[in-house]
């Protein structure tokens, strides 16, 4: 078991599906950190991005539609040495998933958090979600999107995240490093990953990102939160790529002494007869 290697498994995706290179990414960084599959979980909740955990073989689990995080969290506080990744899509994360996106960053839970964010509602068959733009004309918004779209990553920086990425699903090498990064973090780290749905939104396309995202270079400082927040709202015909925002805090587990210290929960014994005890409160 622990000489096994990662390997991927035939996927549901439509061809050119942007979800090819993040799953690609995501095996590379797991190897380059020399992680085995065994200490390795992958969450996800509903949706096309959400059947990453399918086509890998680590430990996977796949939740209900937005609730890929209080899995995650949960895995992560009771088993401190597993690696912890949610792959999930733009609207299990930010929509259906908005309240556990929100509070995950207060909690600051040790997990990395890789959206797909394809700008769509993909297994749905194309409903604009909430990173979708303004006028973009679907088959149920037939006038248009009329909704603000969501900044994810400014709202994540402007939340207090300590670790906050942009990537592009069309630079591979580029995707897989930063996934590394954000693995390697203490704390919760999220990367929002611009990739095209090539069924149901014409607009954000490879072409079209390929004209616009670019790297941020060795000069820029990640540490200057306001400066953070500036390049997380530059967006149109420049995008910047990388990481955007990171923070060195205590993660959610170092702040509580009975999780910090000692064996992970799942590896303590369990008094059997305190807890009847405490059930015979509630009798």
């Amino acid at each position: 078991m622990c000489d096994m290697k990662f390997v991927l498994s035939e996927t549901a995706w439509c061809p050119g599906c942007g979800n090819f290179n993040i799953l690609d990414a995501l095996k590379m960084a797991l190897e380059r950190l020399g992680k085995k599959p065994h200490e390795v979980l992958i969450v996800g909740g509903i949706g096309q991005a959400a059947k990453t955990p399918q086509y890998i073989n680590a430990n996977g689990f796949c939740g209900l539609h937005g609730r890929a995080l209080p899995a995650a969290v949960a895995a992560k506080i009771v088993n401190k040495d597993l690696t912890v990744i949610v792959n999930t899509g733009d609207g299990d994360s930010y929509g259906e998933g908005g309240n556990h996106f929100i509070h995950n960053i207060r909690r600051n839970v040790d997990i990395a958090h890789f959206v797909h964010d394809n700008q769509i509602y993909g297994l749905t068959k194309g409903q604009a979600s909430p990173t979708t733009g303004i006028g973009h004309v679907t088959s149920v918004q037939t006038i248009g999107t009329i909704n603000e779209p969501l900044n994810p990553v400014l709202l994540a920086i402007a939340l207090g995240a300590g670790f906050v990425a942009r990537a592009f699903s069309g630079d591979k090498e580029h995707l897989a490093s930063i996934m590394v990064e954000a693995i390697k973090y203490r704390g919760y780290a999220l990367v929002d990953i611009l990739q095209p749905c090539v069924t149901f939104n014409k607009i954000n396309t490879f072409q079209w990102y390929n004209r616009r995202v670019y790297k941020l270079g060795d000069d820029y400082d990640p540490t200057d939160r306001v400066k953070a927040m500036e390049k997380a709202m530059e967006w149109g015909d420049r995008i910047p790529i990388g990481i955007i925002y990171r923070e060195e805090k205590p993660a959610y587990c170092d702040k509580i002494e009975f999780l910090r210290d000692g064996e992970s929960l799942i590896d303590r014994q369990v008094d059997l007869e305190k807890i009847k005890s405490y059930m015979n409160d509630f009798v």
